[in-house]
């Protein structure tokens, strides 16, 4: 009975790990495409950052995946990166043109990426203390690096956000205080 038990976990943490490299493949192909966008803009240098610790991060995946004796699902691959080409296809508002607002939203994307793949390295923590195969020191520092990404790719978020929203929110507050005005007459 053992023997099933450690078969299905094993499993388990296959497709765990093949879900994780399927979303690391379509981060790459994501803030890539995101440098390509931004080139000659004030945010290229930090993107490009991003982009090779990402691409970093997901070879070190892959490393992990070997370790564990744990093959890679080429499939799902294929399917993350459909899916990655789908979510081109968002209505931005915009039908042919990028929108302001795709800035935002991938950069949402990447966040949450970002913090999954936070949660994937807190779990290999945790294999790690019983597993001699996995560097505990490694993956510290990969969480550590998934922390500070994180948190740039927030400030990031916060100014596109600012830059998209923040005109819309002073013309409705113009707009209200006009219309509270006497007389209530929007300029």
């Amino acid at each position: 009975m053992k023997e099933r038990s450690d078969l299905h976990e094993g499993r388990l943490l296959a497709v765990y790990l093949n879900d994780h490299l399927t979303g690391a493949n379509a981060g790459v192909s994501l803030i890539r495409r995101m440098v390509r966008h931004h080139r000659g803009s004030p945010m290229e240098p930090q993107l490009e950052r991003l982009a090779a610790q990402i691409a970093e991060d997901r070879d070190s995946l892959r490393e992990v995946m070997t370790a564990l004796d744990i093959p890679a699902m080429h499939a799902r691959t294929v399917l993350g990166r459909i899916g990655e080409m789908a979510s081109r296809l968002k209505l931005n508002g915009r039908l042919v043109s990028r929108s302001p607002l795709s800035d935002v939203i991938e950069l949402e994307a990447m966040r949450l990426g970002v913090e999954g793949k936070a949660a994937l390295w807190r779990s290999l923590q945790s294999i790690a203390t019983t597993d001699a195969r996995l560097d505990r020191s490694c993956i510290d520092r990969l969480l550590e690096r998934a922390q500070r990404q994180a948190g740039l790719l927030e400030s990031l978020r916060t100014a596109a956000s600012d830059r998209v929203f923040a005109p819309a929110v002073r013309r409705t507050q113009t707009r209200v205080l006009a219309e509270s005005a006497p007389g209530g007459k929007v300029a």
